[in-house]
């Protein structure tokens, strides 16, 4: 299987997270895109959904999927989405598309999570993937200089400004050995927003894309 045909499977495999007559959280992503295009075939099934990005939105709008405001759903069913990295506490990385604020909210106003990904996506330990730190612009500096003192070599996202109006800045070469402490730390530095560490709420499942076939890793 390629890549592609393995984020395709899993995406399939999260419809049956899906309960009938509920409103689904959406993540954002080439995977979840591919989850996006699957929940079309039983739009019929469900009420609505909560999108984490305006471009899920605009995806899922393109199906003729009713999208909501989370404060008028209230609580969701399942959330699915993808991740950067995964380890196999499914603790996560997420945030390469710049969506990590709104997924972490959506994420945190779901019964369930599901995490799609493919194999790849799976690591020892996190960190290889540039963690992204979403942070009010007037603070770059300020958050930078407190990331320096964490052990990370932030490096700002040019040109790049999240659906919040916010930048973001990449934390490379972080080893991290404790993802809920770090997560934590990061989110108490004046002016982050938050960061890409989907650790104090994880995933609860992850469906894990392979060349044989899906595993379920809970």
């Amino acid at each position: 299987m390629t890549q592609d045909e393995m984020k395709r499977a899993v995406a399939q495999a999260a419809i049956e997270y899906v309960p009938s007559g509920t409103i689904v959280g959406v993540g954002t992503g080439s995977t979840a895109n591919y989850f996006i295009d699957e929940l079309a075939k039983i739009k019929g099934k469900i009420d609505g959904t909560v999108a984490s990005s305006i471009a899920s939105a605009e995806r899922l709008k393109g199906h003729g999927i009713e999208v909501m405001e989370l404060n008028t759903a209230g609580r969701l069913s399942v959330y699915v989405d993808g991740a950067d990295e995964s380890t196999r506490h499914l603790h996560l990385i997420k945030g390469g598309g710049g969506a990590l604020t709104r997924e972490k909210i959506v994420a945190a106003a779901s019964d369930k999570f599901v995490c799609i990904a493919d194999e790849s996506k799976l690591v020892d330990r996190l960190g290889k993937f540039p963690l992204p730190v979403e942070v009010i612009p007037m603070a770059r500096s300020l958050v930078a200089r407190a990331i320096v003192k964490l052990g990370g070599e932030p490096v700002l996202r040019e040109g790049f400004t999240t659906d919040n109006g916010n930048i973001i800045l990449d934390i490379h070469n972080m080893d991290i050995i404790d993802p809920v402490d770090l997560e934590a730390k990061l989110n108490d530095i004046a002016g982050v927003v938050t960061n890409g560490l989907f650790a104090r709420r994880p995933a609860d499942v992850l469906l894990l894309g392979t060349p044989n076939g899906v595993n379920v890793l809970e």
